[in-house]
C-alpha cells in the first residue's frame, strides 16, 4: 500500500511538473527570436492588439514596463484603465530567461511560483520600437510598441504573420490608447 501512495505522489508530483514546464514552452511552428538583447528591451512598451483573456477584459491604455531587478530577473509592470470601474489596474510580476539570454523566450510569473511563457517572435532587431509576443500556445498574442500609435503597414504586417502561424486574427482587440 505505502508503494503504491508513493508512486501515486511522485506520478502527480511528475505530471505537475509537466504541466508547469509546458505552460512556459513555444507554440508549435513558432520560434523565438535570437540576438535578444534584453537592455534594449527594458523600458515602457504600449499594448497594441491582443487577444482577449480575463486578467486584461475591458481595459483600455494597457502599457507594460520592464525594468531589471536586483538579481537579474526582469521586474514587469503591467498596467490598464478599467473604465467600468473608472480605474487603473496594476500587476506587477517578474520573469526570467527559460534558456540562453539571446534568445527572446522568458518565463513570466504574477503569482508566485506559477510561470507562463513569454515568447517574443517577431521584433524590430534595429530599433526595438515593437515586438509581437505569445505564450505557450497560440490563445495568447500581443503586438506591443514602444509608441501608443502605429502605421498601418505594422498592423497588417502583425495581422498577416499572426494569421500565417494560425492565431485567430479575428478575434484581436485593438486596444484603445490616449489619442485614439
Amino acid at each position: 500500500m505505502v508503494t503504491s501512495m508513493r508512486w501515486t505522489a511522485r506520478s502527480a508530483l511528475c505530471v505537475w511538473v509537466l504541466l508547469l514546464a509546458g505552460c512556459t514552452g513555444v507554440p508549435e511552428g513558432i520560434s523565438p527570436v535570437k540576438d535578444f538583447e534584453l537592455t534594449r528591451y527594458l523600458g515602457a512598451w504600449h499594448e497594441i492588439a491582443r487577444l482577449d483573456h480575463s486578467f486584461e477584459r475591458g481595459m483600455s491604455q494597457v502599457s507594460a514596463d520592464y525594468s531589471l531587478n536586483d538579481d537579474g530577473s526582469v521586474k514587469v509592470v503591467n498596467r490598464g484603465y478599467l473604465a467600468e470601474k473608472d480605474e487603473w489596474k496594476e500587476a506587477i510580476g517578474k520573469a526570467k530567461f527559460v534558456g540562453a539570454e539571446d534568445v527572446g523566450h522568458l518565463k513570466v510569473s504574477f503569482f508566485g511560483p506559477f510561470y507562463g511563457g513569454y515568447v517574443i517572435y517577431a521584433l524590430d532587431h534595429q530599433g526595438y520600437q515593437y515586438a509581437f509576443v505569445t505564450s505557450y500556445n497560440r490563445d495568447y498574442l500581443w503586438l506591443l510598441a514602444r509608441t501608443p500609435h502605429i502605421s498601418d503597414a505594422l498592423k497588417q504586417q502583425f495581422v498577416q504573420q499572426a494569421e500565417a502561424l494560425g492565431f485567430d486574427t479575428a478575434a484581436l482587440i485593438w486596444v484603445e490608447q490616449a489619442g485614439n
